[in-house]
Parts: structure tokens; sequence; C-alpha cells
């Protein structure tokens, strides 16, 4: 315990030194960089950013979690890079959650300054269920932002759902095999007692990789999730979802699911319904918002 006290002081240290690094350096807007949860083990954190999808940005990411990386050389990568570079920030559920607020926070200073920056497809993602289908207020001023697409469509900001539906793995066809598929977060895959619920079910996490994922979701008739991604996915394929909620992001896409708890999600597929052109929608959407990011950064 003593070991993980001592582990979590240094790297909250090492976040309120990166930022006042950070501060102190002169801003500059040299090129670009694309901040996002950079988290190959979550596959949804991994592919909700624009870098993935559009030429001009290729190679140019950055994890929002360097900031308190104990590796010396990684920290001062994000304090240059950032310091160096216009910024889009997203996508993701980066707002009202305590783990990214000190770096939205950044950069929201850094925006007021001379510093060019985009928000893309950001939204809440408050833990607690009281604030579920909610949450009025964002954690930072989104309007201080040169671009802010945000994903919740109730709150500030242009409408901008998440960024991977120009994924070509939406293009394939696929042949409904099973009636009911469940895709859990990978938080829960450490609850044996919710996996036990549904073990009569073909099952899959977000973990695996996003070809496999896609492929399980499209020879589904309905998906059962707590995975806001694998809901995002699910009705971009035009399935029936049936969500347990984790967190408020949940509760701001445009379309709807049928929400439901893991002790009734079998019993509320009866609710659920397909979806039609949402794929299209949001690709749309997109498309659209990276010509102004385009001409906004000089693309």
């Amino acid at each position: 315990m003593i070991h993980k006290l001592i582990a979590s002081y240094k790297r909250k240290k090492t976040r309120r030194e990166t930022v006042k690094n950070i501060l102190s350096q002169e801003q500059r807007n040299d090129g670009v960089v694309n901040i996002h949860r950079l988290d190959t083990k979550n596959i949804g954190d991994y592919y909700c950013a624009p870098h993935h999808y559009f030429p001009a940005l290729k190679g140019k990411s950055l994890d929002i979690f360097d900031n308190k990386s104990q590796d010396k050389a990684v920290n001062k990568n994000f304090t240059d890079t950032i310091s160096a570079n216009s910024l889009i920030i997203g996508g993701g559920g980066l707002l009202n959650r305590n783990g990214f607020k000190l770096q939205m926070k950044l950069f929201e200073t850094l925006a007021e300054g001379n510093k060019k920056t985009v928000l893309w497809g950001v939204g809440h993602n408050e833990k607690s269920p009281s604030t579920y289908g909610k949450v009025t207020d964002y954690n930072i001023d989104v309007t201080k932002f040169g671009l802010a697409g945000t994903r919740d469509v109730s709150m500030p900001g242009e409408f901008l759902p998440c960024v991977s539906c120009l994924h070509t793995v939406f293009d394939k066809p696929f042949v409904e095999t099973q009636a009911i598929g469940v895709v859990f977060h990978k938080d829960t895959m450490r609850k044996p007692n919710i996996l036990a619920m549904f073990k009569a079910y073909p099952s899959t996490s977000n973990t695996t990789n996003l070809e496999d994922l896609i492929s399980f979701i499209g020879k589904s008739e309905t998906i059962i999730t707590d995975s806001y991604h694998a809901m995002y996915w699910t009705m971009l394929l035009g399935k029936k979802v049936v969500v347990v909620p984790n967190s408020s992001k949940f509760y701001d896409f445009n379309h709807k699911p049928v929400f439901s708890s893991f002790e009734n999600a079998i019993a509320d597929v009866a609710k659920a319904t397909n979806y039609s052109g949402i794929l299209e929608e949001c690709r749309s959407i997109n498309q659209l918002f990276y010509e102004k990011t385009a001409n906004y950064l000089n693309l």
C-alpha cells in the first residue's frame, strides 16, 4: 500500500511540474499534434482520434497521460511537443473527469493565448450515477478554443460524433449468425459475477482488435454492452443495442439506446430497435469539421 501511495504522489507532483514547465515556455504553432488517450488496450480510446483518418495528421499523435510519466524523456517530449505545436485535443471522454482535468485546464489556458487549439469529438465522462442524463456544464469553457467539436448533442460546442466512423472496417458486409452478443468494457472483465450472468451468450470485450470486434458486432442481431464505443459502433452498423451505463457519456449521443442493467439486459433486448443512416451522418459531420480544421490550422 505504501508503495502505491508514493507512486501516486510522484505522478501528481510530475503532473503539476509539467503544467508549470509548459506555461513557462514560449508557445508556438510550428506544426500540429493530436492529443488523446492513446491506449492500445482500449480500442475505443485508441481509434477515437483524427490522426488515424487524415493523411495530414498521420503520425502526429501524443498520449494525454504522458504528462505524468516518470520517464523523463517521455515527459520532456510531452512538454516540448505541446509548446511547439498547434493542438487537436480528442476525441474521447476527456471532460468532467478528474484524470484529465489538469491537462484540459492547461489546454484552455493555452487557448486563451496564441496557441491554436481544436477540440475534436470530446465529451463528458462523469462516473457518479447521480449525474447520468443530468450533466449541464463542462469543466472547461469550450468557447475559448479556436474550434470546439463535442460529441454531446445537448452541450456547448458544435456537435461532432466520434471520428472512428471513418474507419473502413464499417464498409465490410456482415451476415448475422447470432441473436445476442455481449461486449464488455475491459474493467468489467475483472468481475466474474457479471461475466457469469452472460455465460450462455457469445461475448467479447473492448480490449480485442477493432476488426474482430466489428466482425462480432456485425454478426449479432443485438448487442448488450457497457462500452461507449461498442454502443456507437453498433449503431453505425444499424444493429440493436442495449446499454448498461457506467458513465454520463452514454446519455448525450444524438441517437438513444435502450438503457438497462446487467440484471435486466436480456429481458430488455425486446425493447431495442434497429438504426439506419447513422454511419453516413457521422462521416459527413466529421469530414466537414476536418475542412474547418484544415483551414484554421493551415494543414
